[in-house]
């Protein structure tokens, strides 16, 4: 069966629609089928449903995603507890241990992000990868600084990505991998960066799985729980009218 790719992390200027346009007819272009689409946690309506309305012009399904950048563990709670139900995909930049350790334990986040350019700030370790592997939580590896990054700089992350992917692997952490691109530019195809995988550790077909089975699955998974037919954990309504 072929698989459809989605690329679950781009970052464009939304403000600025003719950027955000250019970035999703190269992602069509390079033939994903779904798209990240990462907004701030106070962004306006009218902007995500302009991007959003792009997207299903270009015959992309939009996934609308935020990051959160906290500064400590009690900032992460009070973020999630205003915006959890606001958004598909709750990612996490863990820039420091003390925001990997909540993040990873919190079941409210979908994903976890580290540096793209400092390995010194890569805080997936041994904790968090158990505390992740019990709530769902994935690891994401963004692949855009492998190719603007040279020399030792590139050495240095893929070392780091490497150890990640080791870690997540033995834990059964899901891996996720995304563009991180801002740009066209910095855009390219599923097969492409499936071919990336292989310098961290990753093969063939588990490289697949993180750019299409591993983002559906958490896509899939928070759609069902944002819909008006989810009722708690486990519990959906399946029917309504007089004769439930």
């Amino acid at each position: 069966m072929k698989k459809s790719f989605i690329d679950l992390h781009l970052c464009p200027q939304i403000n600025q629609i003719d950027k955000v346009k250019s970035l999703l007819e190269k992602s069509a272009e390079l033939g994903y089928s779904a798209v990240g689409l990462t907004f701030q946690y106070d962004a306006k309506r009218d902007n995500m449903d302009q991007a959003t309305r792009i997207c299903r012009d270009l015959g992309l399904d939009p996934i609308v995603r935020a990051d959160l950048a906290p500064k400590n563990a009690r900032d992460l709670l009070d973020t999630l507890s205003k915006i959890r139900r606001k958004f598909e995909v709750i990612a996490v930049y863990c820039n420091t241990r003390e925001v990997a350790l909540q993040a990873a334990k919190d079941q409210r986040v979908d994903l976890l992000f580290f540096s793209q350019n400092d390995p010194r700030k890569h805080y997936f370790g041994v904790s968090e990868a158990k505390l992740a592997s019990k709530k769902n939580a994935a690891l994401e590896v963004n692949l855009s600084p492998l190719i603007y990054l040279d020399s030792y700089s590139r050495i240095r992350i893929l070392s780091v990505l490497r150890r990640e992917i080791l870690i997540a692997t033995k834990f059964g952490v899901p891996i996720i991998l995304s563009s991180g691109a801002s740009s066209p530019q910095m855009l390219r195809g599923p097969r492409d960066y499936v071919s990336l995988a292989c310098l961290i550790g990753l093969d063939t077909y588990n490289a697949k799985r993180s750019l299409s089975d591993n983002p559906r699955s958490i896509v899939e998974r928070n759609r069902r729980k944002l819909s008006q037919n989810y009722v708690c954990p486990g519990v959906y309504l399946v029917k309504r009218g007089e004769d439930c």
